[in-house]
């Protein structure tokens, strides 16, 4: 069954559009992507919504951010997006909740995500979407366990993480309360 949801229609569509542009064939994707061509398929029909690690898979294959994905397929293209208009996408899979909070402009090296992990939900990413990648989590509230190239860091509310993505990445959400955080994002 077809997504009648704006943005999954748009974002189906750019991926068939990247696919084409670098002269892929599903197979060809599938086996960059680690994906099932069947997935590939279904996701640019809009058959199904990916999830955050599927996404994952397919930024790094197409070597760019998933906000850079993500910025493609949103209708705003202003230097300012007020806070009721910011992209807000959830992962069908954790529950995971992206806010996109910096306005999407091409070219600009960095931006700012919003994430909320609901209790008990993990959200593991096979690698970068671009490798060197820097990051800086600041955890808002709550509790976030995250694993970084086979190290786990316990962060608590206000910590802040620095680190550059060259491998696994896994976000768990331990509770008793969601973790949100303010990510900031660094092209290399």
């Amino acid at each position: 069954m077809r997504s009648d949801d704006p943005l999954d229609l748009r974002l189906a569509a750019r991926l068939a559009e990247l696919r084409t542009a670098h002269g892929w064939s599903l197979d060809d994707l599938a086996l960059r992507a680690d994906v099932s061509r069947s997935t590939l398929s279904r996701l640019e029909r809009a058959e199904i919504s990916p999830t955050a690690a599927l996404l994952g898979r397919l930024c790094r294959a197409y070597g760019r951010t998933m906000s850079q994905l993500l910025a493609e397929v949103e209708e705003n293209g202003s230097g300012l997006v007020r806070a009721a208009e910011q992209p807000v996408w959830t992962d069908p899979a954790s529950g995971f909740v992206r806010r996109s909070v910096s306005p999407p402009l091409a070219g600009l090296r960095g931006e700012l995500v919003e994430g909320t992990l609901p209790v008990g939900a993990s959200v593991d990413y096979d690698g970068p979407s671009v490798p060197g990648l820097e990051q800086h989590l600041w955890l808002l509230s709550g509790r976030l366990d995250l694993t970084v190239q086979e190290r786990t860091h316990h962060l608590a509310a206000g910590d802040c993480l620095r680190f550059r993505l060259w491998g696994r990445t896994a976000f768990h959400s331990p509770g008793p309360d969601p973790a949100r955080y303010v990510l900031a994002l660094v092209l290399p």
